[in-house]
């Protein structure tokens, strides 16, 4: 049996400020992966009037990775820049499990969202 999908959508991104409270504000994507291949996964960026920004990342089979928009080295060099709403496109040569995540320091909040899926 196969889990997941190649393609997620997520269409509410935004980086909150890093902290005006107890909870340090971020926002990641995680991505599972359950098969016997690496997942390489192609990140798109999408933005209201700025042009898209992509990147790839890997996955290691059967593991789980998070990835974080405001460290370099998850978001491939690129940081989401602070509260600036864009989308995330994710595209992966194998099945894969994908969710967001915001640590949300404006309203003292964390949530997670499945993204849209095919």
């Amino acid at each position: 049996m196969s889990y997941g999908k190649k393609v997620w959508i997520f269409p509410d991104a935004e980086l909150p400020p890093e902290g005006v409270n107890i909870i340090p504000g971020h926002e990641s994507v995680i991505i599972t992966n359950v098969t016997n291949e690496v997942a390489k996964v192609k990140f798109t960026l999408l933005y209201e009037v700025d042009e898209p920004v992509t990147f790839m990342a890997e996955v290691q089979p059967m593991r789980v990775r998070c990835l974080r928009s405001n460290r370099p080295e998850d978001f491939g060099a690129y940081t989401a820049p602070e509260g600036k709403q864009y989308a995330i496109m994710l595209e992966s040569n194998v099945p894969i499990v994908a969710q967001y995540g915001r640590a949300e320091t404006r309203e003292v909040a964390f949530y997670t969202t499945p993204g849209y899926c095919e």
